[in-house]
């Protein structure tokens, strides 16, 4: 077995290390004997997504996403679109995933019209949403407890029939309002957690790689791994943050 991941826009959305989310999923699949190909795509590229197992979008700040905008307007949203519409595996962080959306508002009235890939959107907000967090997954998504650190100005909100990723324990989420964080939306996978998210949520990423080989391959179930020390460390920030909470 092999998984072809490609990291869109890895030269301007890599906010709070978020490239070591490619990091650790290379290293789980290789721990396990899987291949793993990482082709990346910075703005001004060209080649095409066919072929890929696994879309990997980073985060980045307002300025960077309208920078990138043009370019992804060129084909690439289309791209995108078309990858998710056939259940290609995504996984989006902040900006990435604001822009999975239909748009963007900036606090001072500036619009960005993003891929509508799914059917939400983000406005901005005067303070911004900082710190770290927890939400627990859907069943969709295995159910763990995740903790990430956020920090965004945007404000998302998901539409009718639109499914969050997870349930806000501690933390923003998505809004501050509804108790919901991120988007699972087909196979797409969407958060605002940096950090990087993977590395110290273990479940997480086993379950977008299940869902990307699943796809290319019929049903897979990973064989477990020695998680223990991220296991550790998940639980003393999951029981500070809930210790906080009180």
């Amino acid at each position: 077995m092999e998984l072809h991941i490609c990291h869109i826009y890895p030269d301007v959305l890599n906010l709070y290390g978020d490239r070591g989310n490619i990091l650790c999923l290379r290293r789980r699949l290789e721990w396990r004997g899987i291949g793993v190909r990482v082709t990346e795509y910075p703005i001004g590229s060209g080649g095409s997504l066919n072929g890929a197992d696994l879309i990997f979008i980073g985060g980045g700040q307002d300025f960077e996403q309208e920078a990138l905008l043009d370019d992804l307007h060129r084909g690439r949203d289309a791209e995108i679109c078309a990858a998710i519409d056939d259940g290609l595996a995504v996984l989006a962080i902040c900006g990435g995933y604001q822009m999975l959306g239909n748009s963007y508002e900036t606090h001072d009235g500036h619009r960005c019209d993003f891929l509508g890939a799914a059917d939400y959107y983000t406005v901005g907000g005067e303070k911004r949403l900082i710190g770290n967090y927890l939400f627990r997954c859907g069943e969709q998504s295995g159910g763990s407890v995740v903790v990430g650190f956020e920090n965004h100005s945007g404000r998302t909100f998901l539409g009718p029939g639109v499914q969050p990723l997870g349930e806000v324990l501690s933390g923003y989420g998505n809004n501050g309002r509804d108790g919901t964080e991120g988007v699972r939306w087909k196979n797409v996978f969407g958060t605002y957690s940096h950090g990087p998210l993977l590395p110290k949520n273990p479940e997480l990423c086993d379950a977008i790689l299940e869902t990307a080989l699943t796809r290319k391959y019929g049903a897979v179930m990973l064989e477990p791994l020695d998680d223990s020390a991220e296991e550790q460390a998940r639980r003393e920030m999951t029981d500070r943050l809930t210790a906080e909470k009180k």
